[in-house]
């Protein structure tokens, strides 16, 4: 079969099998998940989750996570790693949604990657599950999984394998089928041990186990 009809049977699959998946990272409010993902970079989103908690209580507001100093919302953000430069990164951030934005998480992709620390990864999660936009979130698990399912050919660089991703899956699954993919990585198809490929309920069709 084409990649195009690849796609598609991946995306029908997974749907069935994670019909419920969605983002991981918990949040009530746009600026929160802007926060979290940024948290979220080398660190488990389990680990994100309990982080946040104690921050938001502190700074329940972008006005107030703006006023913090990136001193102050380091010590809290220091157990995801990166403490530095996520604390700066954060506080830049939330000054920028403050004095440019009225506060408000904008809704346009190019103004979200001109925050400081939002790359296209974040930039994307945002517009889909946010503002509910087309979106391909290229992540660790994405990467490594359509790279085994033969969907893309042996590319790493994110922007990349987005770009490939956004010829082969129909605009409004992008976002969801991400989403499982995290689900499908963390379970079967995973990284740190051999993918449990008898499990796996694409393993006839996957280039890495297929037939």
């Amino acid at each position: 079969m084409t990649k195009e009809e690849l796609a598609l049977e991946i995306i029908d699959r997974l749907k069935k099998e994670y019909p419920d998946a969605g983002c991981t990272l918990d949040y009530d409010q746009a600026w929160k998940l802007l926060v979290s993902v940024r948290l979220a970079a080398q660190c488990t989103d389990a680990r994100v989750n309990v982080v946040v908690e104690d921050l938001f209580a502190k700074y329940p507001s972008v006005d107030a996570l703006a006023e913090a100093e990136p001193e102050e919302i380091e010590k809290i953000v220091k157990p995801c790693g990166l403490g530095h430069s996520k604390a700066r990164d954060i506080s830049a951030c939330m000054r920028q949604l403050r004095d440019l934005y009225g506060g408000n998480v904008p809704d346009d992709f190019d103004a979200l990657l001109k925050l400081p620390g939002v790359g296209r990864k974040s930039a994307n999660l945002i517009m889909g599950d946010v503002f509910g936009k087309p979106a391909i979130v290229t992540d660790t698990h994405c990467i490594r999984l359509v790279n085994r399912f033969g969907l893309v050919d042996q590319i790493k660089e994110p922007k990349k394998v987005e770009m490939a991703l956004w010829k082969l899956v129909p605009p409004e699954e992008g976002s969801d089928f991400c989403h499982r993919l995290v689900y499908h990585g963390r379970a079967v198809c995973t990284a740190r041990t051999k993918p449990y490929c008898e499990k796996c309920c694409l393993a006839d069709i996957c280039g890495k186990c297929g037939v």
